[in-house]
């Protein structure tokens, strides 16, 4: 349930009017994935919380699934982005009028601070991976998409589960998605979301791999009255035509036929033209450029011989003059989508097409003869049968909720929602709760009272620095396990921005309202941000999930001389692996969100995947392969080892007391260097024997350089990293180059 300002995309369209599925759906066999062992993974946090192993949080228990809140609702270009963190920083005052200048326009979107990735827009396909690979890397299972205020974003959305699904056909690891619906809004909002999802996602099988499944059905957080019989209200309205952004229109024929077309205003303009293509799948079955076109005409490809049934995209481009298309708002037909720029987005587009033996053309457009009362009904029943249904509850406060139904986001001590047959299925847990015990009541992030990262014990806890510790998330967190349903529901990764208001429901400035998001303290946002608290509540989320879930343990180190000689085909029999994400080295190319500009970074170098070590009474031996073979050394910060040789944080930097390749390395050469305090500042402690070729690479360093005893019990962590340094911070391994493992994560080694 989010109260954001929604820019409007471009105008929605409809489908064309003939049953059958809808085409193009990208759905391949994924490679197998690759367990990459996240959750064997070390770290420590800024504030010194240690992520908790095994021998902590017990083995892993399958029965146990973590879903995230997810928003998809930050656009490329256009206006702002205005932070708020940094507009009250310059202008205290600004918090006493809405018409201060410094917050820009009413009914902007707001950011309520800076993410880590900067203001992106959430098509960046950079950042995109980044999600799967950090929540992959947490543990959570599902990302639930925020459809609640019935906008399904449907360019980004498309772009995330291309990018998902090309991970895992790389052999990568995702999270699987699902949907929340409107939370029992009137006026067919809620039937036409979950309708419109349907059409796009389920009924044409697209994206399989990625569809959460509970009880054996796709999971869909809506009522299942939305599945019931469908009243199209849709819009005719003229879509204009540019040259960047082709208009298309998928759909099923279900006989042979020699025409298709449709009906393309040009607003009266003088010279107006357009090209017009017909495709199935990859194959151009016709195209031709129309000139002069007249304004509302219809016009269309003609054919010889007809075309068989089947499934094909009509294609509008090459604009001359001003031109577009005839598209409604809104979905009422069960077959095809409109399409823009070959991006399925809402509604349809007028199609007319002349089928084998008609004298006329069939006009697929709202009160056609296809769009039939039956034709409703048989979408409601095949949805009812579809999906597992879980209707949404809006109030953070519902104590004893009605079986069957879950929440998103509650109030301490959150309840657990069973289903109708009283089993408990699930809780939330929340960062911070947008509610306010003096009206008991949903209340504006903005107002005072409002629950805050720091609130817990039922007061704000307002000690200097209190917003890193997450005090409002540990406590729901702890009923979680305590209730211990197999879904833990929470709220939420990247939800950065909230609606700028001057009034909202019963609330009016000043303050200025901002309902869901507004400052550092009062958000609740999980992703890492820029400055602030950092990724504090990233690794708290990772450490609690593991609570939750278990985690498993690595095998110990088996001790074994290895020779520095370039001969790695005797690392092969050294276990265990430590792995890494494939094709996750930094390059970004992507617009920001509002005017925020591009984002350019191509300091990916060395794609990390395999580590491994070993040691004997003198020395650890360690090994390192990349996906492609190895850049040359003398590229800066190249493929460098850390080492924390003592497990304690508080040493070294970062806890790294070590690192291998911070000098020069030359042919058979390199360093070992020693921190200087707490800084990245290292001094030279000696020279160390070294070996590489193609992929792979090896370094012998002697245990008495860096005083370590490996004996029975003992551990120690270490981290590859290539061109990653920039600032001396944990956030460089997720900006820069490639890291093994990701981020903050160190891999554990233990000693038999």
């Amino acid at each position: 349930m989010s109260h954001k300002f929604f820019r409007a995309a471009a105008v929605a369209l409809l489908i064309s009017s003939m049953s059958g599925a809808f085409s193009a759906s990208i759905n391949g066999a994924p490679a197998t994935s690759r367990d990459i062992r996240a959750d064997t993974w070390g770290a420590v946090d800024a504030l010194g919380r240690v992520l908790p192993n095994a021998a902590v949080v017990g083995a892993p228990r399958a029965d146990r699934t973590v879903g995230m809140f997810y928003f998809l609702t930050f656009d490329p270009g256009g206006a702002g982005p205005w932070d708020n963190t940094q507009i009250l920083k310059a202008h205290p005052e600004a918090i006493q009028s809405v018409t201060d200048p410094a917050w820009g326009p009413l009914n902007q979107s707001h950011y309520w601070g800076k993410p880590l990735f900067g203001y992106y827009s959430s098509d960046d396909d950079f950042v995109l991976r980044k999600h799967a690979e950090m929540l992959s890397n947490a543990g959570v299972d599902v990302v639930i998409f925020d459809n609640s205020n019935a906008v399904t974003y449907d360019r980004a959305r498309e772009e995330l589960c291309r990018v998902w699904e090309q991970i895992r056909k790389e052999g990568g690891k995702t999270p699987q998605i699902a949907f929340l619906c409107p939370f029992g809004n009137p006026d067919n909002i809620g039937n036409r979301t979950l309708l419109h999802l349907y059409k796009q996602i389920y009924e044409p099988k697209r994206y399989q791999d990625l569809w959460f499944r509970w009880r054996g059905k796709p999971l869909v957080m809506a009522y299942p009255a939305y599945a019931d019989a469908f009243t199209s209200s849709a819009q005719r309205v003229p879509v204009a035509l540019n040259s960047a952004t082709p208009l298309g229109q998928s759909f099923t024929a279900i006989r042979p036929f020699t025409a298709v077309g449709g009906e393309f205003p040009t607003w009266g303009s003088k010279v107006s033209g357009m090209r017009l293509t017909l495709t199935q799948g990859s194959r151009v079955i016709a195209t031709h450029k129309f000139a002069n076109v007249p304004d509302n005409a219809p016009i269309s490809l003609q054919f010889a011989n007809p075309l068989p049934p089947g499934v094909y995209t009509l294609t509008q481009s090459d604009p001359v003059g001003q031109i577009g298309w005839w598209s409604y708002d809104d979905y009422v037909y069960s077959g095809g989508s409109a399409l823009e720029f070959k991006t399925p987005i809402a509604g349809d587009r007028s199609l007319h097409v002349r089928f084998t033996g008609d004298s006329t053309d069939t006009v697929l457009s709202p009160g056609a003869p296809s769009s039939t009362t039956d034709d409703s009904q048989t979408n409601s029943k095949a949805m009812h049968a579809f999906f597992a249904f879980r209707p949404p509850i809006a109030p953070y406060n519902i104590q004893h909720p009605v079986p069957g139904q879950w929440a998103w986001l509650q109030i301490f001590p959150q309840a657990v929602q069973t289903s109708t047959e009283g089993v408990p299925e699930q809780i939330t847990v929340g960062v911070a709760q947008n509610y306010n015990a003096t009206v008991n009541n949903t209340a504006p992030m903005s107002v005072p009272g409002a629950f805050g990262r720091s609130y817990h014990g039922g007061a704000e806890d307002t000690r200097p620095g209190a917003v890193n510790w997450g005090y409002n998330f540990e406590e729901q967190w702890q009923r979680a396990r305590a209730a211990d349903p197999p879904f833990v529901f929470v709220t939420g990764w990247n939800e950065w921005t909230a609606g700028f208001y001057d009034s909202w429901v019963s609330w009016h400035a000043p303050p200025p309202v901002f309902v869901d998001e507004f400052t550092e303290e009062f958000s609740r946002d999980i992703e890492p941000m820029s400055g602030g608290h950092s990724d504090n509540y990233y690794m708290q989320l990772v450490s609690n999930i593991r609570k939750y879930k278990g985690v498993r343990t690595l095998p110990p180190l088996a001790p074994a001389a290895v020779k520095m000689d370039g001969n790695f085909a005797e690392w092969a029999k050294v276990a265990p692996d430590y792995l890494d994400n494939d094709f996750d080295e930094v390059h970004r190319n992507a617009v920001g969100s509002g005017s925020a500009g591009w984002y350019v970074n191509h300091s990916g170098r060395n794609d990390i995947e395999l580590a491994k070590v070993s040691y004997d009474s003198k020395f650890v031996y360690f090994y390192v392969r990349t996906r492609r073979p190895l850049t040359n050394p003398r590229g800066g910060d190249w493929m460098q080892l850390y080492i924390d040789s003592d497990s304690n944080a508080k040493t070294g930097w970062l806890g790294y007391d070590f690192v291998v390749n911070h000098g020069t390395v030359s042919a058979g050469r390199t360093t070992l260097d020693r921190a200087v305090g707490t800084s990245y500042r290292w001094k030279k402690v000696m020279p160390l024997t070294c070996r590489w070729k193609g992929r792979e690479f090896e370094v012998a360093v002697p245990l008495s350089a860096m005083h370590m005893v490996l004996s029975h019990g003992k551990h120690f962590s270490f981290k590859w990293a290539d061109h990653c340094y920039h600032s001396g911070t944990a956030e460089d391994f997720s900006l820069y180059g490639d890291a093994a493992p990701d981020d903050r994560f160190s891999y554990v080694a233990w000693v038999r």
